[in-house]
């Protein structure tokens, strides 16, 4: 680095001469101390050349950085020590200079005593963890960090935590930006008080060296600073230069943060002229400072927004003094001029972009604001430092510095004012950059710490003209990308739209500068001044106009387009970005009568751009035909305001609306997207791609749609609440092409449609039309009124969660209003209008979220249909409501069939609107309404039940809003206005729906049936004769009307305007009369609105004469006439509801409905049927066949699914399991029968072909984490709080292993203890069979598949063929046959002698199996496959255990566990005990006999030598005892008190042949108890202290020789107290033994409890495997009786037992040999033991024996706790702060998720984890996204989170920030499925993790 200490030795001057060159190996310390002494006399200017030439001398920028950065030659040069210790010794330098003499730190700690810390203003950059409080925050951008959060009171305040985006600042302390309650303790106090003076001495020094210091920070700045080559970027270049400047940078920052005192010296160095002129002008002096200079002007000179092309002269002038208040030079001229087009410096770049001949349009206003376009003058560091910060892209460092300052409120302005001057700058050096996106964020870094202070904004408003200065760089920003508009008139549009294809607007490059704006605009001060600025208004509208009519869109008439632009995104960010969220942040301000100024002029200018726009594309009358466009900003605008003016102003609408052609005009655009939104919908826009869909979707999501159809939608409802009623209804009706549907005949020709659009474009227009009356969404409601309709048709779509709601419900879309329309309300109006769902968990595992769903009331009174498809963005979402609808109608028995949506009450229309209603009473739309009933009756082609709905609700809107009640004289006498074609009377529609039409003339084509019925009738019929004066007959054409009225309003002035109609020339339309082959043809009709009424009620009830008008009966209808009834049902309802409203309203409908239900109805004339219409018929029909056949295929295929579901077991709800039997038990059938679910045969397994099991083997260490005491552990959440392991039965099991090894002979001791507590391989099956052989084949098949499964072939996993439950092996069924089973069972009567005998032989008979191992059989070589696919299953650490590697005792071993794993987890998965009984759900579906016969098999292979035989100890009496232990050398065999009796029971039995007899097993459980008990007595003598101990021995002794004696457990305990007292046992215990030991009283009863306690999981276990061996069912009981009962039911207790005495676990004792004989062998073993060793003599003798049942860590209540130590918590292999922390849910590690750092062979640290702590599965809470991952094997899964908000929802990612809370039952289910081994069944979706987690 140049900065070298070293320059003089290696710089070229000659060293100076003020400080001698051995200077520099001085002490740092003395030099300094002496300069401070020197500074601190009166006189000081000695001192103060000394310290110059000193800083000269060592910050010199002397050699160039180039160099530095070039490596070797340099730092040779630079003495050595190359760039880097150059630059420490500067540092070095300025560090002790600044102490003056004094250590560095204490200076710091010095300065830091004087801080007035009343502000945080703590910085960061992206990803920290900040709060934001609205309820505190004024600025909705305050943020907090977590200490001022956690440290201020908070609770019950609307809060969220988030990840900082792009940075920030904490606001704690700052009055401006949050209301002092929520400040933290820490900056509570007002604290300038009480903080000492700073003495004059301590920063003198810094205000000497600080100058120098940042002087040449700007030196290498301006030194590294090389203009980037046209092509070449150079941000490497830029990078390298930072990084040297690093330490510097740092040190500046540190300075920063020693508080208020050295920030003011900073401040008083940066904002210093005169410091700054005296420093950068002493250009003489030498060549190097030269140069710097000269780069430094050569990058000024790019920083204006001229254009190169201008060639301004860059002369250094002095700055002038009005340099920074910018002069406002005739604005308003300024942007209205468009100047010629200009071409840019871009332009070379940008023709290879493939714009083709859209060519780039450059507007360049010759008289923009001078100031804002100049080149920048620069008088302080401050703008310098600012300058540089710029050109190197906002290096965060620097950002981190400047930002660092702010809280020194003279800086904060000063640098305010900085930033606004270089704005222009800045916004040109962001288009230009590479990495937009970071850049953007910085910018967003520091201007929100500045304007969202409104003091401030207001401030820099004033001084620096901040709004023109961003108005204007908007402007510019925008005139680069900007593009001839398409719209309309292609060749003569003169307007220019932005090109949304551009790299600026795709990655929103301008967001930073609009955020800004918004941000200042939220100020009401700044607001203020912008909307009384006339100037800045026209340049505003100028600057919106540039989107009105951006990304036009051409329907592909012909073929599909072939690329499909995503420019639409781009477009609708543009306009909700840059157009509507300042419109919302100016209508905030504008919420008072007073502010009716500011929406004039707003309007004002709004219609002037608009009126300009209109010029520019040259628009007359007629939108041009197939284009669309989306964005209309200048029209909502105007819309906005409107809508604010009448309801918040109380201004009157009409004195800001246009004349009628304006308004005209005005209507078109908006009207042209509604009907496109219905061709779109139609797939009339099929070729335009996806997108198009995308762009009519987005056009109503709730984002947009108060920004976009809202306005839309209000500015068609005032124009059509001023226009003529009859234009607007035959406007519609043309726009929606459906014109020429609109007729009485029943064939018609559209030109404009084809066939199958009509239908729903025909829905669409009269849709539009419901909506357009029915709104009221501007037009009065409330601000709580329009959240509660909102949210009600939300909830009513369907059940949603609170966030959900959130976000679908509009919101106010600029973020300084508030976050959704009243937010306080939000709560209320939600608990006012649906209940609160709980999250329920499903047995399927699905995990339900707590939902939001309407209540009942709602459902009847508010479901409101049209604000439903108003806001669904998917019509399937309208089909949603009504299925709800109908059911809640169902369920309710309100109504049973299937409903219509109903009709709602509207609120009142705002006086202002009123005109709206006229368009329900033009006779253009009653005519309309007459056609489609007429049709509709007649069964005219493409018309459907939801067009007659329409029209219903047409009509019933109209009869609530008919102007006045008619009198029913006047209904005879029609005004004058009578014209030519009176199909009505008059324009009321009750009137008007009574008025018979006789005679309707019609143009058809020639093939219509009406042609030939016409000639027919007039012969025949002479009242036609009477009507050969055609006048008479009513013609009506919607075109011609339209055109009529449009004549009427342009020619107001001429009196002949009825007669005059415009000629067309431009017309698109053919006018109905001109269409080929059409004649005419007279209808008779005769039928009013009311008569198609009535007979539509026959037709849609299908019989004759089913309408009986109610009030006959009931004259108590007319006069309360709101009858539930009539609320909800189909057609038929609303047609009797409206029939009754219509009699209502007028006395004479009333006569003529019953007049007419008097006549007997014709019936309909049957339909003549033509060929095409029998086609689509006969289509239809087929269609009908294959639908009743599919039918019938799924439901036969349903009721197959049924049927095996029935019988298949659920693996979901292990609770209500139907038991599926594997064998079945009837005497009759002698083999076991398998039904193969592969190929569906059912047969016995045989050796050749043998049958199996479908099973998943998985490793499991569950067991090996229970522990033995009640306390649960917790998740630790401090330092402090640690996990260790010691006291899991694994860590038992181990050191008890470990401790028999030291001792004893290795093969004894791994007869002596099971392992598998760890890694143990658990077996599970669904209960399904198959074949082997089909297996294999199906496994192929698997193989060859190419579908991407969630499981690996290769690795043997499949899913269960039936069931689709998860395996990964097949265990063979042993062909045996159920009869003998009955008969092994019968009890013989041998005595136990014999029986020991027996059972000995047995055990020594080698391999005695019915299946000889020789011959290999299948069935014998799948049982070895399946034996390898166990001993796979699990990691070799957990298989060996021997000293010897691959001894055969440990396959042994290994074995025998197997089967102990198995019976201990089925044990546990009971609930720890036997008391509930019964053949539990895992036993049904156990696989333990076959897997034992499986095990057996094995083991066999394996004899144990007969001397070995613990049997023998068990039941003989060895002679010679003493020469067993004569041989010292070799190690004793484990002493048979030490073994683990559970362990005997499993090899005894696993060594006899299979299948076993019932009494051999039996005999086995008999002796085995009484080596149990005998171990209960010893431990039991251990725990007791000495007196007892002697006490017991004499009460024993008394009664050793009673009868019986043996089953007497005082006689047995004094024995074995009296035996083992010969040895060292007890001797040993010292002082600090007897603390241990707790002293308890043990009465009789304690001491029985003790020894029962002590034997029951022995018991538990015999019986589980006797319950499987045997299949008897376990008895259930008491908890205290579980002793009792499962010893009899093991044949323990004898059946003569008496119950009556109290119940001793001694009496099921059965000796096989003389009891104190066996038991002083035993005890001899032991004694000889601990002759050496007593000590771990003792520690062996007692056995836990109560394990409690596993538990994963217990969870805080709070997230918050967990979130807050761990995110920032460091891992303990890597000391880095992971990326993704995640903690281990079973033992609390704490691991890096996917962290490359703590890597080992390939796998990453939770991968690995979970093998160590799981034996391959693992349960990680991940820290940052709250969510469960479980790692199972190759595989992982999300699971889900525990934790859950206020709502009942999960959060993941932590995006909402919200509280989170634990939910108990999600924890128990997480804990359930761990402890079952069911992550495998129950949760869908895996995928592998490629050892990457």
């Amino acid at each position: 680095m140049a900065a070298a200490a070293a320059a003089a030795v290696g710089g070229p001057q000659p060293p100076q001469a003020e400080v001698p060159a051995p200077g520099l190996a001085l002490d740092k310390a003395a030099t300094a101390a002496h300069l401070k002494a020197a500074l601190s006399r009166p006189d000081n200017r000695a001192g103060a050349e000394e310290l110059q030439a000193l800083l000269e001398r060592v910050l010199s920028a002397e050699r160039p950085l180039a160099a530095a950065a070039d490596g070797e030659e340099a730092a040779a040069a630079g003495g050595g020590g190359g760039p880097g210790a150059a630059e420490e010794e500067a540092l070095e330098w300025c560090k002790c200079l600044l102490a003056g003499g004094g250590g560095y730190d204490e200076f710091c700690a010095a300065v830091r005593a004087y801080d007035p810390a009343a502000l945080c203003g703590l910085v960061w950059t992206a990803n920290f963890v900040a709060y934001r409080c609205r309820t505190c925050g004024i600025s909705p951008c305050m943020s907090l960090c977590a200490e001022c959060f956690h440290q201020g009171d908070h609770t019950g305040h609307d809060f969220n935590m988030f990840r900082s985006q792009a940075g920030g600042a904490c606001d704690c302390g700052d009055s401006n930006v949050m209301r002092e309650s929520g400040f933290c303790k820490r900056h509570q106090i007002k604290s300038s008080s009480n903080i000492p003076c700073v003495p004059k001495d301590l920063l003198m020094m810094s205000e000497f060296v600080l100058p120098r210091f940042i002087f040449c920070l700007i030196q290498y700045l301006r030194e590294g600073y090389n203009e980037p080559a046209a092509d070449v970027p150079s941000e490497k270049d830029l990078n390298k230069v930072l990084q040297l400047l690093e330490p510097q940078i740092s040190f500046l920052e540190d300075l920063t943060k020693m508080g208020g005192a050295m920030r003011s010296v900073l401040t008083q160095v940066l904002t210093n002229q005169q410091n700054y002129k005296d420093l950068t002008s002493g250009l003489g002096e030498n060549a190097c400072a030269r140069k710097s200079h000269e780069k430094y002007l050569i990058a000024l000179k790019s920083s204006g927004l001229t254009y190169p092309e201008d060639k301004l002269v860059y002369g250094i002038q002095e700055p002038s003094a009005g340099a920074s208040t910018l002069a406002v030079q005739g604005f308003a001229s300024a942007a209205g001029t468009l100047g010629q087009l200009d071409s840019s410096d871009e332009e070379d770049q940008d023709g290879s972009q493939g714009l083709g001949k859209r060519k780039r349009v450059k507007l360049s206003s010759n008289t923009k604001d001078q100031s804002i376009m100049d080149v920048l003058k620069h008088k302080s560091f401050l703008e310098e430092l600012l300058f540089w910060t710029i050109k190197y892209e906002f290096p965060q460092k620097m950002v981190t510095f400047l930002l660092n300052m702010l809280p020194d409120q003279e800086y904060k302005v000063a640098f305010t004012k900085t930033f606004v001057q270089h704005y222009a700058f800045i916004m040109k050096t962001l288009k230009k950059s590479h990495e937009s996106d970071t850049m953007s964020n910085r910018i967003v870094h520091i201007s929100v710490q500045l304007f969202s202070n409104e003091e401030l904004a207001r401030q820099v408003t004033e001084e620096c003209q901040l709004l023109d200065i961003m108005v204007t760089v908007l402007l510019y920003m925008m005139e680069s990308c900007l593009i001839k508009s398409e719209l309309q008139d292609e060749e003569n549009s003169l307007h220019v739209v932005v090109n949304c294809g551009e790299a600026l607007l795709k990655n929103n490059t301008y967001w930073p500068l609009v955020s800004d704006f918004i941000n200042i605009l939220s100020h009401q001060s700044v607001a203020k001044r912008f909307l009384e600025d006339h100037g800045l208004l026209v340049t505003w509208m100028n600057f919106v106009s540039f989107f009105q009519g951006m990304n036009l869109n051409k329907r592909e008439l012909n073929e599909h387009v072939e690329f499909e632009s995503q420019t639409y995104y781009a477009a609708f960010a543009a306009e909700l970005e840059a157009c509507a969220q300042p419109m919302w942040g100016l209508l905030s301000h504008c919420k008072v009568r007073e502010t009716q100024e500011y929406t004039r002029n707003v309007v004002r200018y709004c219609l002037e751009a608009l009126q300009d726009w209109f010029d520019a594309i040259n628009f007359v009358d007629e939108p041009a035909p197939n284009q669309v466009t989306f964005h209309l900003p200048l029209h909502r605008y105007y819309a906005m305001f409107l809508s604010k003016a009448v309801k918040c102003q109380e201004l009157d609408l009409d004195s800001v609306l246009p004349d009628q052609e304006m308004l005209m005009k005005l209507m078109i655009h908006p009207l042209q997207i509604q009907a496109s939104l219905a061709e779109i919908h139609s797939n009339m826009w099929v070729r335009n791609g996806l997108q198009i869909k995308g762009q009519a979707m987005t056009y109503v999501q709730s984002h947009f749609c108060n920004s976009m159809i809202d306005p839309d939608i209000y500015l068609l409802q005032v124009c059509a609440s001023r226009l003529d009623p009859d234009y607007f209804i035959s406007s519609v009706f043309e726009r929606f092409k459906v014109v020429d549907l609109l007729t009485m005949a029943s064939q018609h020709q559209n030109t404009v449609l084809d066939a199958e659009h009509e239908r729903s474009m025909l829905e669409g227009a009269l849709t539009f039309l419901v909506i357009l009356l029915s709104l009221r969404l501007h037009l009065g409601m409330s601000d709580d009124e329009i959240l509660r309709a909102e949210m009600v048709a939300q909830l009513c779509m369907n059940d949603r969660t609170h966030s959900s709601l959130m976000h679908h419900i509009p919101e106010n879309p600029n973020p300084k209003s508030g976050i959704i329309p009243g937010s306080y309300s939000f709560e209320s109006v939600l608990s006012a209008v649906a209940d609160f769902k709980a999250p329920v968990f499903e047995p399927g595992g699905s995990m339900q979220q707590g939902m939001y769903t309407p209540k009942a009331e709602v459902w009847d009174h508010e479901f409101d249909p049209v604000m439903v498809i108003l806001r669904t963005v998917y019509r399937r979402d309208v089909q949603s409501a009504m299925d709800r609808y109908t059911a809640f109608l169902k369920q309710s028995g309100k109504f049973p069939g299937n409903p219509w949506p109903p009709y709602k009450k509207r609120t009142p229309l705002h006086p202002s609107y009123k005109g709206l209603m006229r368009l329900l009473h033009c006779k253009t739309l009653h005519i309309v309404l007459f056609t489609l009933l007429y049709k509709i009756l007649m069964d005219h082609q493409n018309l459907s039940e939801h067009v007659l709905c329409m029209v219903l609700y047409l009509i019933e809107l109209g009869l609530e809003n008919s102007a006045e009640e008619e009198s029913d004289e006047e209904a005879s006498a029609c005004g004058p206005e009578r014209c030519h074609d009176s199909w009505f009377p008059g324009s009321n529609l009750v009137s008007n729906m009574r008025h018979f039409i006789n005679y309707v003339r019609v143009r058809v084509p020639e093939t219509a049936p009406e042609v030939k019925r016409d000639s027919l009738a007039s012969t025949s019929s002479d009242s036609l004769g009477s009507l050969q004066n055609s006048g008479t007959a009513q013609v009506f054409s919607l075109v011609a009307e339209r055109r009529k009225k449009f004549q009427e309003i342009i020619n107001r002035s001429n009196s002949e305007a009825n007669q005059v109609v415009r000629p067309k020339t431009s017309s698109k339309w053919s006018a109905p009369g001109s269409a080929p082959q059409l004649t005419t043809a007279i209808l008779e009709i005769k039928e009013s609105i009311l008569s198609l009424l009535i007979k539509l009620h026959h037709k849609l009830s299908g019989k004759q004469n089913s309408y009986y008008p109610p009030w006959l009966d009931d004259i108590e209808i007319l006069i309360q006439p709101e009858i539930p009834k009539y609320s909800h049902g189909d057609g038929i309802t609303a047609v009797e509801r409206i029939l009754l409203k219509a009699a209502l309203q007028s006395r004479m409908n009333k006569r003529i409905i019953e007049e007419i239900c008097r006549k007997v109805t014709p019936p309909v004339p049957p339909k003549k049927i033509t060929a095409a219409e029998k086609k689509t018929l006969d289509k239809e029909e087929r269609r009908q066949k294959a639908r009743e056949r599919q039918q019938k295929l799924l439901a036969e295929f349903a009721s197959r699914q049924k049927s095996f579901m029935e019988t298949a077991m659920d693996v979901d709800s292990p609770e209500s399991d139907i038991p599926m039997e594997i064998t079945t038990a009837e005497p009759q059938v002698s083999e076991a029968v398998y039904d193969c679910v592969i190929c569906g045969q059912s047969g016995p397994s045989s050796e050749d072909r043998p049958t199996g099991l479908v099973v998943l083997l998985q490793a499991s260490s569950v067991l090996g984490q229970c522990r033995d005491n009640i306390e649960p552990k917790k998740l630790p959440i401090s330092e402090e709080e640690q996990i260790y392991p010691w006291d899991t039965c694994a860590a038992v099991h181990d050191v008890r292993l470990s401790l028999l090894q030291r001792y004893f002979k290795d093969s004894s001791c791994l007869l002596a203890v099971s392992i598998g507590w760890e890694g143990g391989v658990y077996v599970q099956t669904c209960g399904h069979t198959l074949h082997i052989d089909c297996h294999k084949s199906y496994m192929e098949s698997l193989r060859n598949d190419q579908v991407l499964q969630g499981f690996s072939v290769d690795k043997g996993e499949f899913t269960c063929p039936l069931c689709r439950q998860f395996a990964n092996s097949v265990l063979p069924c042993y062909p045996g046959s159920n009869v003998e089973n009955h008969l092994w069972q019968r009890p013989s009567n041998k005595s136990i002698q014999d029986l020991i005998k027996e059972v000995e032989e047995l055990q020594g008979r080698p391999g005695a199996f019915p299946v000889s191992i020789s011959s290999e059989t299948n069935l014998s070589k799948e049982m070895e496959s399946v034996m390898k696919d166990i001993k796979n299953t699990t990691q070799k650490k957990y298989r060996d255990y021997s000293k010897t590697p691959g001894s055969p005792d440990n396959d042994f071993l290994f074995m025998y566990s197997v089967a102990r794993t198995n019976l201990e987890l089925e044990l546990i998965h009971r609930g720890g005990n036997l008391c509930s009984g019964g053949a539990s759900t895992a036993g049904k579906r156990s696989c333990l006999n076959q897997l034992f016969h499986v095990l057996a098999l094995h083991m066999r292979l394996y004899s144990i030598d007969s001397e070995y035989n613990p049997w023998r100890k068990l039941t003989q009496l060895l002679e010679e005892m003493s020469s067993q232990l004569g041989n010292e050398e070799q190690q004793p065999e484990v002493p048979i008190l030490y073994h683990d009796v559970t362990s005997l029971l499993l090899i005894q039995i696993l060594m006899m042949p299979q299948p076993l007899h019932k009494d051999h097993f039996t005999c086995i459980v008999k002796v085995l108890f009484t080596l149990l008990y005998t171990q209960g007595l010893v431990a039991l003598s251990v725990k007791c202290n000495e007196e007892d101990r002697s006490a017991w021995k004499h009460t024993g002794a008394l009664k050793k020789n009673t009868c019986d004696a043996e089953k007497s457990y005082e006689v047995l305990l004094s024995f074995v107290i009296s035996e083992l007292s010969k040895g060292k046992l007890y001797h040993e215990e010292g002082t600090q033994e007897c603390a241990t030991i707790i002293p308890v009283a043990w009465s009789p009863e304690s001491m029985e409890k003790y020894l029962q306690d002590f034997c029951l999981p022995f018991l538990r276990i015999t019986s589980l495997l006797q319950h499987h061996l045997f299949g008897e069912d376990l008895p259930s009981c008491q908890e205290e009786e579980e002793f009792s009962v499962l010893s009899s039911c093991l044949g323990l207790l004898p059946t003569f037992y008496q119950t009556e005495h109290p119940f001793i676990s001694a009496s099921c004792l059965d000796w096989p040999v003389p009891a104190f004989d066996i038991i002083s062998q035993w005890c001899f073993e032991i004694n000889s033991f601990t002759e050496r060793h007593a000590e771990q003599g003792k520690a062996l003798l007692i056995q836990e024996s109560k394990w409690k049942l596993p538990h994963l860590l217990q969870l805080p209540e709070n997230y918050n706790t967990i979130f807050q130590y761990y995110h920032r918590k460091t891992c303990s292999v890597c000391t880095k702060v992971p990326k993704d922390p995640a903690v281990c849910l079973v033992c609390g590690t704490f691991v890096c998720l996917k962290g490359l750092c703590c890597k080992q062979q390939s796998y990453c640290e939770c991968v690995l984890h979970s093998q160590n702590c799981g034996a391959g599965t693992g349960i990680f809470l991940l820290i940052n996204a709250s969510v469960i991952i479980i790692i199972r094997g190759h595989r992982f899964c999300l699971w889900g989170s525990v934790y859950l908000d206020a709502h009942g929802e999960e959060d993941r990612d932590l995006r909402r920030g919200k509280p989170l809370y634990i939910c108990k039952e999600r924890y128990k289910v997480l804990e359930q499925q761990w402890i079952s081994h069911t992550f495998d069944h129950i949760n869908k979706r895996w995928g592998p993790h490629y050892n990457g987690l």
